[in-house]
């Protein structure tokens, strides 16, 4: 089992064609996951995109593009452990103590935080002006 396997859901108000073209642009990749390369295993199309990770972590990451309602439900998994020092594809085993609890705590939680920071901007950004409970 990863060290790392964050799940996700956000609920954005677009159309899931626009959602998915912005998804599938290797430039926003970088800025979402830096510190990371992505290499597409598999693509969905309008469903997503699932992805080889190394560099930091190294495993997968998926965003799966439900169609729901008026709008997309965004999954977004993580599957992955932090790479040994000096390499961008070796996995590093933690120490099974309170200490190596800690360091996954704190990476879980980092990494957690800086996805919900990047799905509310592109949610922000999907949904415009629109006030919430409005449709499309």
């Amino acid at each position: 089992m990863p060290t790392l396997d964050l799940v996700d859901e956000t609920y954005v108000v677009v159309e899931r064609t626009q959602i998915a073209a912005v998804v599938a642009d290797p430039v926003r990749w970088r800025a979402w996951w830096p510190g990371l390369d992505l290499a597409v295993f598999m693509d969905r199309g309008l469903d997503g995109i699932r992805w080889s990770i190394t560099g930091d972590l190294v495993g997968s990451c998926e965003l799966w593009l439900e169609a729901l309602g008026d709008g997309v439900l965004v999954h977004y998994y993580l599957r992955a452990d932090p790479t040994t020092p000096g390499s961008r594809t070796s996995a590093r085993q933690l120490p099974e103590s309170a200490r190596g609890r800690r360091e996954v705590d704190r990476l879980r939680r980092r990494h957690a935080i800086a996805w919900k920071r990047v799905i509310w901007a592109l949610k922000d950004e999907m949904e415009g002006d629109r006030a919430p409970g409005e449709p499309r």
